[in-house]
């Protein structure tokens, strides 16, 4: 299933802090990451991720830094910053609130909820 667009403005910049305060990822692997840790709920491409990421670096949240990878390629590498990481603790406040809520309102299922709690 994928998330609809507006919906997919709101998680997708959280779900890519997640994934970098793990440790830091070129675009590629955070696509890859991304449709794999969510099971492809959170899938993107290249041309929704990068500009998310240029946005994320222009507000001090990410920081990117060209290097040579194994391959021999350039590439860039994107990590959280300290406001990142401060920004990321407010959104996952703010996500596990709404999960609640919506449970509260019947719209997860009870799996859902006790993972939660």
């Amino acid at each position: 299933m994928r998330i609809e667009r507006e919906l997919m403005r709101g998680a997708g910049p959280v779900a890519v802090l997640k994934l970098l305060q793990k440790g830091e990822m070129y675009g590629y692997e955070v696509v890859a990451a991304l449709a794999a840790r969510s099971e492809g709920v959170l899938d993107m491409g290249q041309s929704t991720l990068y500009p998310m990421l240029y946005n994320l670096e222009a507000k001090g949240l990410v920081v990117g830094v060209w290097r040579e990878a194994a391959s021999g390629r350039d590439r860039k590498y994107y990590r959280l910053t300290a406001k990142g990481q401060k920004r990321l603790a407010a959104e996952e406040k703010q996500w596990r609130s709404l999960a609640v809520a919506m449970a509260k309102l019947g719209v997860l299922d009870a799996p859902a909820r006790e993972v939660m709690a």
